[in-house]
This record gives C-alpha cells, sequence and structure tokens, in this order.
C-alpha cells in the first residue's frame, strides 16, 4: 500500500472553496479547483511515490489487478475516483454505451484526430457508468423527468409559446416523445430558441414563490439562462430531474443518461473513461448530433441509488464503492481480491501505518493483504474496488 498524489483539475466551473477547505488549505483559492483524480486514465493518471500510476499497473499488472481483473479488464485499472466540487453548473452532457465508445474512439483515429484535441468526443474506447456520493449538500439535474410531471410543470408556467410544443408530450409514447421535443428544440433555428426562452423566463419568475418541486426548477432555469443566456441548456433544464442530495445520498448514471451538476462537492467513481458528449452549458466543444446519438430517451423516475450497509450497489462491473464512517472504538477490516484506492474526507484516517487526513487516498494492489483502518477520533472513508 502506498499513498496515491490526486490529480487537480482547475475547471471554471470549480469552486474556490470547497476542495481547499476539505483538504485544510487556504481559502478561497488562487483558481477553481473542480476534481482531484485518483486514478490511471492514459492521459492524467495520479502519482505513486511521483511515478505515474500507469507505470506502476504496467509494471507488474498481476501483482497490482490481480488475475480476475486483468482476465477481465486487461492491464488496466477500470475505475476512476474524483473529488468533485461545483461553484458553477456543469455542461449539459451524457456519456457513450461500450459499444458507441469503441466505435467513436476508432473513427476519430481513424480520421486523425489528436487524443488531446478541443473538438475530439472519444479520448478512449470506454464507457462511463459514474456514481456521485454527495459529500456537502449537492444539485444535479439527472435523467429525463417522467412526461405527467413535466406536462405539469408546463402548466404551470401558462406560457403560450411554450404550451405549442405541449402536444408533443404524449405519455402513452414516452420515449419518443421525449426525443421529438428535445430534438425539435436543439434545432429549432437561434432566433426562435431566444425568443421561446425569454417567453419561459418571464413566466418563470412569477412562479417562484410556489414552495414546490416546480419552483426550485425554476429557480435552476433563470440560473442557466443568466449564466448562458439563450443556450439549449435552459430549455433541457425544464425537461430533466431537478435533485437535491444531502450528504451521503447519491445518484448513478448510466450510458445515454442527460444530466448536468449544478452545485456541491461530492466523492464520484466511473469506468475508467473520459468520454463527454455536451449540448450545452458550456465554452467547450459542443457536438448535438452526436451527442444525441448517444442519448437515452426512456424517462428516469428515481437516479437515487441508496446505500446498503455502506455499499452503493450499482449494475456495472468495473467498480463497488463503499463509504464507512469510523469511531475511535471501530476498526475496519478491508478484504479485497484486486485492486482498491481509498479516499478520507473526514478526520485522519489510519489505514496500516498510514495516516490520511481530508482529500489523501492510499493505493491498495490486489496482492496487498487486508488492510485495516480505524481512527483515534472520527473520520470518513470511502473505498472503491472492482
Amino acid at each position: 500500500m502506498q499513498r496515491l498524489t490526486g490529480l487537480p483539475r482547475a475547471y471554471p466551473w470549480g469552486s474556490r472553496t470547497l476542495i481547499p477547505g476539505l483538504r485544510g488549505l487556504p481559502v478561497p483559492s488562487a483558481n477553481p479547483e473542480a476534481e482531484l483524480w485518483f486514478g490511471a486514465h492514459p492521459t492524467s493518471p495520479s502519482t505513486v511515490e511521483g511515478r505515474p500510476l500507469t507505470d506502476v499497473i504496467a509494471e507488474d499488472p498481476d501483482a497490482a489487478l490481480g488475475e480476475r481483473v486483468t482476465a477481465q479488464f486487461g492491464a488496466q485499472l477500470p475505475f476512476l475516483l474524483k473529488l468533485l466540487a461545483a461553484a458553477e453548473p456543469l455542461s449539459l452532457q451524457a456519456h457513450p454505451s461500450e459499444e458507441q465508445a469503441r466505435e467513436g474512439f476508432e473513427r476519430e483515429n481513424s480520421l486523425g484526430i489528436l487524443i488531446n484535441a478541443g473538438h475530439r468526443n472519444y479520448r478512449d474506447p470506454s464507457h462511463k457508468p459514474e456514481l456521485i456520493v454527495a459529500l456537502t449538500e449537492f444539485n444535479a439535474m439527472a435523467g429525463f423527468r417522467p412526461i405527467e410531471r413535466t406536462r405539469e410543470l408546463f402548466s404551470a408556467l401558462s406560457c403560450p409559446q411554450l404550451d405549442r410544443y405541449l402536444t408533443i408530450l404524449d405519455p402513452s409514447s414516452e420515449t419518443n416523445s421525449l426525443r421529438g421535443l428535445f430534438t425539435t428544440w436543439i434545432t429549432i433555428p437561434v432566433a426562435a430558441r431566444v425568443e421561446l426562452i425569454d417567453a419561459v423566463v418571464e413566466a418563470a419568475k412569477d412562479q417562484l414563490d410556489r414552495g414546490d418541486w416546480i419552483s426550485g426548477v425554476l429557480k435552476t432555469v433563470l440560473e442557466l439562462q443568466e449564466r448562458y443566456p439563450g443556450d439549449i441548456g435552459v430549455l433541457g433544464a425544464l425537461l430533466l430531474n431537478h435533485i437535491t442530495l444531502n450528504p451521503g445520498e447519491a445518484i448513478y448514471l448510466d450510458a445515454g443518461q442527460l444530466h448536468a451538476y449544478v452545485r456541491g462537492m461530492g466523492v464520484e467513481v466511473m469506468a475508467n473513461s473520459d468520454n463527454v458528449l455536451r449540448g450545452g452549458l458550456t465554452s467547450k466543444y459542443v457536438d448535438v448530433p452526436e451527442l444525441v446519438k448517444v442519448l437515452n430517451f426512456c424517462s428516469l423516475a428515481d437516479p437515487r441509488v441508496h446505500p446498503v450497509e455502506g455499499e452503493y450497489q450499482v449494475p456495472t462491473s468495473e467498480f463497488r464503492l463503499i463509504r464507512r464512517e469510523l469511531e475511535a472504538e471501530h476498526s475496519w477490516s478491508i478484504e479485497h481480491d484486486g485492486p482498491a484506492v481509498a479516499l478520507c474526507t473526514a478526520g485522519t484516517v489510519r489505514l496500516g501505518d498510514m495516516d490520511l487526513t481530508p482529500g489523501e487516498a492510499a493505493w491498495i494492489p490486489a496482492h496487498d493483504p487486508a488492510v485495516v483502518a480505524s481512527t483515534e477520533d472520527a473520520g470518513e472513508v470511502f473505498l472503491v474496488f472492482v
């Protein structure tokens, strides 16, 4: 077991207080601190004693990953763990399936598009199912809302320009309806889109004091319009579930599910991929046709994941995530038959003879024996393994 040094990402939407505050560093930081990566993505690996984790794994894959993992995933770590802290909304986005990622990666390679090119969609051949567990109050838009509730939202707005689209929302054909409305909105002329958004925004201002879920949605819509005026993401926000997580609560998103994290800090784990198809709410490259190609237009009634004995059980083989709150009189023996990463998020957690403070992580290779986690007072640790 060795200390794993995270790789920071300073995206514009990041927070100047959340990650440095967690780590006990001065706040506000000089630049936004959006993410801290703990993993072995080929383009951005974390380091172990100054060495890229990708090199450590390549040196002896069986010792690092174990035979079970190498047999299934080859000589690469199949998951990526992150600290994520958003002060502003992330882009409206979705991730491809395994087949779509593989095809897209090979297609862009054949076109000679550099891996780090700004207009590249597929930076690796992997899908990207992802789970995020809140460390603070966390706001997100996640998955298409069931149509009946969206019709309720439209009716509450009493906006004639929006009502024209109500006929598209047929509850008896939910998937086709969502596909039809979203693709209509992203293809209408810019002037017509701006006119529609302006009308929605004016109608929304009269509904902010309702005190129900609709007023919460509309407050986010107004915030998005202020930051990204006339952006398709403002209309997309009318169709998505708006969710507020408390610490310890989680969301899981599979391939093709449209989403945008809005605000807050969490621990995120995903398949070892950086494939993102963006549709709006960003200054980065947006490829609407490719986004539509990967979108899953089935509604998602509830993307929340409820932990069972601290484990967030999700339908993917790349990762498992356990959150454990430790007390002085209780230790935790971490049994594993493959690679694992442990991340401390509160207190001081001792793993074997290594102390981790918030924001610090440990790399536990497959050939290591069981590790005991403990604390002298109180602490919190997240463990991700295959």
